[in-house]
């Protein structure tokens, strides 16, 4: 099989590929023949040496999949040979066959192709369990989305709207906010030339939004808990401007009496992760097969391509999901 791999650590200069043997299932686990993969900043994180595989896990990028199952291993029951499916992985997407868990294994939803499938598992895994389970958003409440035209903000902003929730978006372009305008956005903020703060609190007529989904971290940490309602909870799932927060009063989250949690998922054990599948199959494959939410996909590349869909993915210049195909 042709895969990809990282010479070293450093920019997308450093992307190759080569060719090796196919890996073989074991217990519990599926092969799949690889349609496409998704590409996802902890991929760029993991290139640039900061973000290692968990032990065990192949060298090969890539944290989910859609293709057709080549090859069961030992104790596989609910799966068959040939089934279209797509995977949360743990590493190794980027490549013509990738091994995956079982029971991290969901069908390709009937309104999607299987290529555009591969948009789903990490971004859908991720929003689900940070905004619903962690998060705890209910009908009715608001979400402040950061980020509001990547895979995971258009993935929350569809997400939240289906279940009833009215969502605010920051974006880095008027094109952006209007990207999230048209995903059902009730307010986009252009986080460049306007206060997400100040125009959050005016929309919500001075009461703050009920949930923060982050992924910038750094200086927006204190913004988002001053964004925040009375019970407000504050889900942050990455750190762009930094992990290390210099200032944080306590005072703001004492009189607020505001929840502030985060989670990350590639380090977490199959049992936990098929926790996350089980609920989406439950809540959110409907959703999917009946075509009201989708991946959104801006553009796709061979996988012989793969540095150039990474300096696309660094450039932001996106909107929506990035995928490899593999041309099989």
């Amino acid at each position: 099989m042709r895969y990809v791999y990282f010479d070293g650590a450093g920019g997308p200069e450093v992307i190759r590929i080569a060719t090796a043997e196919a890996p073989a299932p074991g217990p519990g686990e599926v092969l799949i023949e690889v349609a496409g993969a998704g590409i996802n900043r902890p991929d760029c994180m993991q290139r640039l040496g900061v973000y290692p595989p968990p032990p065990g896990e192949s060298a090969i990028p890539g944290l989910e999949v859609s293709g057709r199952i080549a090859a069961l291993g030992p104790d596989v029951a609910t799966l068959r040979l040939g089934d279209d499916v797509c995977a949360l992985v743990g590493s190794g997407g980027y490549a013509d066959y990738c091994v995956a868990a079982a029971p991290l294994c969901l069908p390709v939803p009937k309104a999607l192709s299987v290529i555009e499938a591969a948009g789903v598992p990490e971004t859908f895994f991720t929003v689900y369990h940070n905004v619903f389970t962690r998060g705890r958003l209910a009908a009715g409440e608001t979400l402040l989305v950061h980020g509001g035209s990547s895979g995971i903000g258009s993935t929350a902003i569809q997400l939240a709207k289906a279940f009833g929730a009215t969502v605010i978006a920051t974006a880095g372009s008027d094109s952006k906010c209007a990207f999230c305008r048209a995903l059902g956005a009730d307010l986009a903020i252009n986080y460049k030339t306007q206060d997400f703060v100040a125009e959050t609190k005016a929309f919500t007529q001075g009461r703050g939004v009920d949930l923060v989904l982050d992924m910038v971290g750094g200086s927006y940490f204190a913004r988002n808990l001053s964004a925040l309602a009375l019970e407000g909870r504050l889900v942050q799932i990455a750190a762009a401007e930094g992990g290390v927060i210099e200032k944080f009063n306590l005072w703001t989250m004492l009189t607020k009496r505001l929840t502030i949690t985060g989670s990350t998922l590639r380090a977490r054990t199959v049992a936990q992760k098929a926790e996350i599948a089980a609920a989406l199959r439950e809540k959110v494959w409907p959703l999917l097969e009946a075509g009201k939410v989708k991946p959104v996909i801006h553009a796709t590349f061979p996988l012989e391509e793969a540095r150039q869909a990474h300096e696309l993915m660094e450039s932001s210049a996106h909107t929506g999901k990035i995928l490899l195909v593999t041309g099989k």
